[in-house]
This record gives structure tokens, sequence and C-alpha cells, in this order.
């Protein structure tokens, strides 16, 4: 039997623990800081084989000491701790699936996951998750590709004022998506855009019309992946784009401290605490998760456009948000394939390295289906 532990027990990891734990191969755990957290987990999942853990994963001495028990890391940490949570279960020696969204550079632990003869398979969520494996197993089936363009986005069920947004993870995470400028591939080059711009309107079946703005989710395709044209652009409803950039050119996302009335304050933390209350999902709130990854390039000497869509609601049966559904399995399917003896490559592994091998891309798109997450794929001529 397989020993998993799962660190973080919030609206992902909560529901991958879950989900892990009706294998019977699995033996899972799932540990976190929150005491409530992990009550409200066992409540969800009443008479399930999960075991819980209060422990504060900030600390990387405890860290290492819990996971040293166990097969195989799944780490649902947020971004701001995420690199060194990595770095310190490497260290550790164990394998690892991980879907913190972190700023740094994963390949920098690249020689040290091979020294340690770890499986290090990383931004394993939606986007970058399935966006990346989707990508690098069309460019697969191309004999020239040329470009990949990335929609997603995690929208509310309703629309509500002012901001017609909520969050399924950290405010702080959300707004790194409008601060961090983006990268992107252009005849062959990198180049830098400012987050938030180049908008434009999409219309989308089922959702209607959304907005698309710059952001920073190639990650790592723009090192991995030899394709001349490559972005990703993140999709709100209308009118959210003009609203947060006001906020960001306004300075209220700024992480230097300022003085208030005699009192320091960083604007960063402040703003999070405030959009928390409104953007914070409440009881009964529902989710969708759209994305939409279009890789072109040529066949044959012919045109060919291969397009994967996705649009996922939130599971009012089980209580899972979408972007819990999308990012989650995608993760615990990942997991059951590295549990499962079929991939065996050591070091940082992004998911396009996986969309490499039909075999793995098979496995989760199935798993996904059968969670209610589905694909839906077209090939045409451009």
């Amino acid at each position: 039997m397989k020993r998993i532990i799962v660190l973080g027990a919030g609206l992902v990891g909560g529901p991958m623990a879950i989900d892990l734990s009706g294998d019977e191969g699995f033996d899972v755990t799932v540990a976190d800081v929150h005491e409530a957290a992990l009550a409200g987990l066992i409540a969800a999942d009443a008479g399930s084989s999960l075991k819980t853990l209060k422990v504060d994963l900030s600390d990387r001495g405890k860290l290492s000491a819990l996971v040293a028990d166990f097969d195989l890391v799944l780490n649902a940490l947020p971004g701001s701790i995420g690199f060194e949570t990595l770095r310190t279960v490497i260290e550790a020696g164990k394998d690892v699936v991980d879907i913190a969204f972190f700023p740094e550079d994963p390949f920098e632990l690249h020689e040290l996951a091979v020294e340690k003869g770890v499986t290090a398979v990383v931004d394993c969520g939606v986007a970058p998750g399935m966006s990346n494996l989707l990508a690098a197993h069309a460019v697969g089936r191309l004999d020239t590709p040329e470009s990949i363009l990335i929609y997603v986005g995690g929208l509310p069920e309703k629309r509500e004022g002012p901001w017609e947004y909520k969050a399924v993870f950290s405010p702080a995470d959300v707004i790194e998506e409008y601060t961090r400028p983006a990268r992107f591939v252009e005849n062959g080059e990198v180049v830098i855009r400012p987050a938030l711009s180049e908008p434009e309107l999409l219309e989308f079946p089922d959702i209607g019309m959304l907005e698309a703005f710059n952001s920073d989710g190639l990650r790592t395709l723009a090192d991995t992946l030899d394709v001349p044209d490559m972005k990703e652009k993140t999709l709100r409803y209308p009118g959210h784009i003009d609203k947060v950039a006001a906020l960001r050119d306004t300075g209220f996302f700024s992480k230097e401290p300022v003085e208030v009335g005699g009192v320091t304050i960083v604007p960063l933390e402040f703003t999070s605490s405030l959009l928390f209350h409104d953007w914070e999902m409440k009881p009964g709130d529902g989710d969708i998760t759209v994305m939409r990854v279009v890789t072109e390039g040529l066949k044959d000497g012919e045109g060919m456009r291969i397009t994967y869509d996705l649009l996922d609601h939130y599971d009012r049966d089980n209580d899972v948000h979408s972007m819990a559904r999308t990012t989650g399995y995608t993760a615990t399917m990942i997991c059951r394939f590295l549990a499962g003896g079929l991939y065996s490559e050591k070091g940082i592994v992004p998911p396009e390295y996986l969309g490499r091998h039909e075999e793995c891309v098979e496995f989760i798109l199935k798993g996904l289906q059968d969670r209610g997450v589905k694909y839906v794929e077209t090939v045409t001529t451009p």
C-alpha cells in the first residue's frame, strides 16, 4: 500500500485528499495548520480512512520530519511558500506532485532532484498543468508546430458586483496574475508583456462573452517546447480588467510598506484582506472553469489546428468547486500514474513531459472524464 501525504487541506487540497482516499491501494493523510480545515474535511468524508495531522508546514524542520514516513507527497500549499516546500520535500528524497503556483523557476531544483533520485512533477493543475500537457500532446502530432494559444479562467456561476469574481484560492495568489509580467514566445524569442495587457473579447458556447488579458501562465512551456509563437491569457467577465488595473496602477497591489496615520502597512496585504471578503466563496456558491488550448501547425504539408475545450461546473452533489475538480483531479491522476510505476524519469518534470507519452495522456484524460471533467478535442484546418 502506498502512503501519500497531502500538504494543505484547503479548497483544492481537501478534495484531492478525499479523491485519493477512495483508492484501496492508498493510505492517505492530509496535513494543515488549521484545525477547522481538517475537521471540515473529516466531516465531509465521514466514514473514510482519511487521516489528518495538524502541522505548521511553513516550518521546514517539521515538514522534513513529516514527509519522511511517506512514499509520495502532494503539495497544495500557497505559492508564497511553494518553492521552499518543494525544495524540502526533494531534499527528503520523496517523489512529489506539486500544484503550488510559485514565481520561482522550478528547474533550479532539477539537479537536486536528480541527485536525490526524486521525480518531482510540478505545475500539476489545470493551467499550468493540463494546458501544458495537452499543448505538448498536440505538438507531438504535428510535423511543424507553429503556435500555441491558451485561454483559461475560473469564474463564479453568478455574476455579482462589483467584481463579478470569486477566488477558490488565496487572493494574494490571484493578484499575482494582475501584477506579474507575462512571458510569451514570439517568432522564437521570449518577450515580456505587462499583466492585464492586450485585452480581447471572445465568445464561448453556454457562457457568452468573456474578456482575455495577458498573464504569466506559459511557465515552463517557454523553455521546453520549440514552438515559434506561444501565449497564455486569463479569462474574466467583461469589465474586470479595468477595475483591477485601477487598483494596481494606484498602488494597492504594492509590496512596499507605506505609512498611514502613523501605522506602517503593506498595501498588498491590506488589499488582499479587504478583497478576501468580496472574493471568498460562500457556502453554496458555484464556480465554472473555462479553458481553450489551440495548437496550430503543419501535418503532411497541410495546415492543422488542434483545439481542446473545457467547460466544467461546481459539483453541487459533493460540494466540490470546479477549480478544485479541474486542478485537483489532474494532480491526483498524476499521483496514480506515478504510484503505479508508469513514469520513472528523475528530476523536475513539468506536465508537458508527460504530454509526450500517449499512455499518460490517455490515463489522465480517462481519469478526469470518470470524475466528470471532460476535455473536447476538435481538429480543423486553420
